[in-house]
């Protein structure tokens, strides 16, 4: 049997893959271990494969071939004749079928449950593992001593070489040969006790002489016996028939080859990383693949010399913090880039990079990603609602999260919570003087006080181009610090007032010297509609070249856009006319047929608007066409400038504002600095418009310093200083009020604290806060019997009560904490939320849409009077309840619009979160953003945007009530159905600070909800069983 079980194994020839042994699977016993007598039969075979078998014997086995082409599965034996394959396994199953009645029970289990026997044969492969290395050393030795020529199976691989289904009916034929082999084999003794043998695995009365098959050889097999063998012989001949037709996989051999030397040199990059060595390796210390990916994905061949400059820097090397400072479209990003790839491919380390805004967000997404499927490391997307707190830990491949500042600052913390902040290696700052942009720059500030306080380990690197008070930012980050003034595209700012241009020229009298007047031939109706002359300063660069027109408003964006289009010659029309067309087909296809009117005019000459009032598909869609050159002109507001990198040979400032407020230094900077494409143009330029009024102040605004970065951590009080608290005492990062000035110290508004504060020292501002917090019931006072943490400068303050406390966070400053709510909104919300508990209306989703209506967009909300009166009286009765719960009535509506005086105080952000609740709510139903934007008479942008941050703050809301529902979960109730079942009495006892009223709100809710759920799955069954109303006739025979 063993004879004919091993010719089946060598006439498959198949390509040879990386897989575990087979020899490991069909392990045979050695010489010692055969039955007296048997060592005959042994040679026997052994002389029969040697003569003209496919089995190799030789002392040095030869590796199998690597098989690329088609061959046939079954090499010669491809036939089903009397020599085939299939008429082996036919004689093979003939002889099963003679055993004994007795045994022909286990070998029907073998046949028939290939689950069951796969099982089994797992067992018994694992049991041979020890003997087959036995075996191999044994084999070595006799080689070597030249004693015996030992006959190596082919095909090491063989059962990985096969498809699925094969593999599964070797794995079993192996472990019924196997029984019938142990027929003629005594018990062997594996001398070990931790390994049991085959022969235990196997029943009992399968172990028989060989002889005593004969004894049953002549017995008739009855008429269900051969049915069944027939059928297992169809069965496999089908089988096997689509299995030799199936396309194997192709593994390429280059493929694998560039792999390895990718891996070689990864670890050649790590050993060059961790000596002191100058070597800088294939690419800065990283395989040469890195450098071939950016000359394939980005067209990158050789660095800038600031860029090489930048990266062999000794504090570089020796992973000092840094921040670096250059003009825009210097080249900032790429050196970032390769800083982050060596912390990951090299050092093993997860990395974070911090950026402002969504959109760069997803833009860095694109362009890293597929650096990340040819490296081996994952690409996590932290912005809007996307992002896992804490992050997945993963054992081999590490990760590059790109988030956003408030995205980032989330992830630090659960990072800190779990004890994995160390395992976090660089963090990357984008736009480093965002530290100076309000709550955001608060929010900034603290996750980097945090990684600093925390980790030791963690680099920091940030980078800017609008930076001026560096020293600040150094002591903070205790960075070194790297600037240069190179630009790869020279830049000339002019400035136009009237029909004049000058240039800006710091060596001058008054900062600019005349360069040129306009000549252009303006008629009087277009000195009317275009009295800046923009016609005549883009078409000087339009088609052939691009430009950008910042604006200081939304509105003042469509109208420019418009005014130049109706003055622009019919000859732009022919400007790449086709690919025109198919940006309006996509703009089309993208928002269900609608397209906005405006850009429907000025797409056709190659003219569109660019603000926060288009969709973000939109957006997309426009910086893509302008970018390939289908748009040769954007008319766009500030954020662009701070945004995606979309440059322009020519940049035009409208005004010198930004809504109503006269430009910052810093704003400038970021506009004029995209002017100028790296590789296409020689020179950049950039045009401020001026009126005579504004032009002393815009000469100075060109020859100022830049804005210093100053902490908004005091500033911003809720979103600052006390959220800091709160989550240094929620993380236990500093829990003692000395811990907590000392943290203080060390944050950018302690290092500037003699600047910022006059009236206050930073330890009351500390004491102040923390007093605040436990007031509001955040945080709760344990007395301390130490004055552990104070310094020699506190002495004065020794008298205050203060410096006996600690702290710990209570549980609705936790929930604030984890649901990184707002401190001016988290008693509202808890409040808002219990009013819910206490009567929730669930015959409509608008008092679920109301509590997850944002706040902070409701305080910056204007409604449209009329607009809400109407809305307001197509509400159903329970949706109009819902307004009388939350304190809205009809009447008051119905005042604002008539314009009478309104007696009754009523809270104006719950008026207006409810008339946003109205536009979700729409949203919802209606599905279109097109639809309700028209509806509600609002920019489908804005629409877009509130229902982002309403997707966020429903997240918020979730993490603020989990630990309600994690009181539930831990108590056993861990489904609905669980809390629909629940005994409102046991409840009580069970659950924490839970009244008897809020139980049975409990109960009586997962109840309904548990019903509706029943009654739409009840729909939906009746609704698949219900023949279609579409199904054809049948027609009568």
């Amino acid at each position: 049997m063993d004879e004919g079980s091993s010719r089946i194994r060598r006439r498959v020839s198949v390509r040879k893959r990386n897989r575990p042994s087979l020899e490991i699977l069909l392990a045979a016993p050695t010489a010692d271990e055969l039955k007296p007598g048997e060592d005959e039969k042994a040679e026997e075979e052994e002389e029969e494969m040697g003569a003209g078998s496919p089995r190799r014997k030789t002392v040095g086995v030869q590796p199998v071939e690597n098989n690329d082409s088609e061959e046939d599965m079954f090499g010669d034996y491809d036939s089903f004749a009397e020599n085939s394959l299939i008429a082996q396994v036919d004689d093979l199953e003939q002889k099963y079928m003679q055993l004994p009645e007795n045994k022909k029970h286990d070998t029907d289990l073998a046949t028939e449950d290939l689950c069951s026997e796969n099982i089994r044969h797992n067992q018994l492969s694992i049991t041979t593992i020890g003997s087959f290395t036995e075996l191999k050393t044994d084999e070595h030795t006799k080689n070597q001593s030249g004693h015996e020529d030992i006959s190596i199976e082919p095909g090491a691989d063989l059962l990985y070489e096969l498809p699925s289904s094969q593999v599964l009916y070797f794995e079993n034929l192996q472990n019924s040969s196997n029984e019938l082999g142990n027929q003629s084999t005594k018990e062997r003794d594996w001398n070990s006790s931790s390994h049991k043998t085959v022969s235990e695995e196997l029943p009992q009365n399968s172990i028989e002489q060989p002889q005593q098959n004969d004894e049953f050889s002549s017995k008739v097999r009855t008429s269900s016996d051969v049915n069944r063998r027939k059928s297992l012989k169809d069965h496999l001949k089908s089988a096997m028939t689509v299995n030799a037709k199936a396309q194997m996989p192709i593994f390429s051999r280059t493929k694998q080859l560039k792999e390895t030397h990718l891996s070689e040199e990864i670890n050649v990059a790590k050993k060059a990383i961790e000596s002191s060595s100058d070597d800088v390796g294939p690419f800065y210390s990283l395989p040469s693949k890195v450098r071939d990916l950016y000359v394939q994905f980005k067209g990158i061949e050789k660095l800038y010399e600031w860029q090489h400059t930048c990266l062999t820097l000794t504090s570089v090397q020796e992973r000092k913090n840094l921040i670096y400072s250059l003009p825009t479209s210097g080249g900032k990003t790429l050196v970032a880039e390769i800083l982050m790839l060596q912390e990951l491919l090299c050092r093993r380390k997860d990395v974070l990079m911090i950026l402002p805004y969504v959109a760069i967000v997803q833009e860095k997404i694109s362009g890293l990603s597929s650096f990340g499927i040819e490296l081996g490391f994952f690409v996590e997307e932290y912005a809007g609602s996307k992002g896992k707190f804490p992050p997945i830990k993963r054992r081999e491949k590490k990760s590059l999260y790109i988030a956003t500042i408030e995205k980032g600052h989330g992830l630090v913390n659960s990072l800190i919570e779990t004890g994995r902040i160390s395992s976090l290696g660089l963090v990357v700052v984008d736009e480093l003087h965002m530290i100076a942009e309000g709550s955001r720059g608060a929010v900034l500030e603290m996750t980097l006080a945090k990684i600093l306080y925390t980790s030791k380990t963690t680099q920091i690197i940030g980078m800017s181009a609008t930076l001026n008070n560096v020293e600040d930012l150094q002591e903070f980050l205790q960075a070194e610090y790297y600037t240069s003034q190179f630009r790869p595209v020279e830049l000339k700012e002019y400035l136009k007032i009237n029909d004049a241009i000058y240039e800006v020229d710091s060596k001058a009298e008054n900062g600019m010297t005349f360069s040129r007047l306009l000549n252009y031939k303006y008629s009087d109706a277009l000195k009317k509609m275009d009295p800046d002359h923009l016609v005549a300063l883009v078409t000087e660069v339009i088609p052939n070249n691009s430009c950008l027109v910042f604006c200081p408003t939304k509105k003042n964006c469509e109208n420019v856009a418009e005014m130049i289009c109706k003055f622009l010659s019919k000859d732009y029309l022919k400007h790449r006319e086709k690919e025109k067309q198919e940006v309006i087909k996509n703009l089309k296809s993208i928002s269900s047929g609608n397209l906005c009117p405006v850009l429907k005019r000025t797409i056709p000459l190659g003219v569109a608007y660019h603000h926060s009032g288009l969709m973000s598909d939109e957006r997309k869609l426009l910086e893509e066409a302008y970018s390939t050159g289908v748009l040769c002109l954007l008319t766009c507001t500030s954020t662009l400038a701070a945004g995606v990198n979309l440059p322009a040979r020519r940049v035009i400032l409208r005004a010198p504002y930004v809504a109503k407020e006269f430009l910052k230094r810093s704003q400038y900077k970021q506009m004029i600095g995209r002017a100028g494409r790296a590789g296409i143009d020689s020179v950049g330029e950039s045009i401020l418009i001026l009126q005579e009024k504004d032009k002393q102040q815009a000469l100075e605004l060109i020859s100022r310093p830049l804005e210093n970065c100053y902490s908004h951590l005091v500033q911003e009080f809720t979103k600052g200083i006390q959220t800091l608290f709160l989550s240094l005492i929620g993380l236990k990062i500093a829990t003692h009020l000395g811990d907590i000035y000392h943290f203080m110290s060390g944050t950018l508004f302690g290092v500037q604290q003699k600047i910022l504060l006059k009236e206050k020292s930073l330890w009351e501002i500390t004491v102040e806060s923390l007093r605040y917090l436990t007031e509001k019931g955040l945080l709760q006072k344990d007395t301390i019997l130490t004055e552990n943490g104070l310094t020699q400068k506190d002495a004065s303050y020794k008298s205050e009560e203060w410096f006996q406390y600690s702290f710990h966070i209570t549980k609705l400053g936790r929930a604030s904490f984890k649901g990184t709510i707002d401190l001016a909104y988290c008693d509202i919300l808890y409040r808002d939320l219990q009013k819910g508990l206490e009567g929730l209306v669930l015959e409509s989703l608008l008092h679920l849409i109301y509590l997850t209506t944002p706040y902070d967009m409701a305080s910056q909300c204007d409604p449209d009077w009329m607009i809400y009166f109407k809305q307001f009286n197509q509400l159903s009765p329970a949706e109009q309840n819902v307004a009388a719960l939350v304190g809205v009535s009809e009447n008051y509506i119905g005042k604002k619009v008539s314009g009478q005086a309104i007696k009754k105080t009523v809270d104006k952000d719950i008026v207006n979160r409810l008339y946003l609740s109205f536009v979700l709510y729409a949203l919802l139903k209606e599905t279109s953003i097109w639809s309700v934007s028209e509806k509600f008479n609002m920019p489908r942008g804005y629409i877009q945007s509130l229902l982002t941050a309403a997707a966020t703050f429903s997240c918020c809301v979730l993490h603020f009530c989990e630990g309600r529902a994690k009181q539930l979960y831990n108590a056993g109730y861990k489904s609905l159905a669980h809390l629909a079942n629940a005994n409102p009495e046991v409840l009580i006892k069970t659950i924490d600070h839970l009244s008897r009223r809020q139980a049975k709100q409990i109960v009586s809710s997962a109840k309904m909800l548990l019903h509706e759920k029943a009654e739409a799955l009840q729909g939906e069954v009746e609704e698949l069983l219900r023949l279609p109303a579409d199904f054809p006739p049948v027609e009568k025979a």
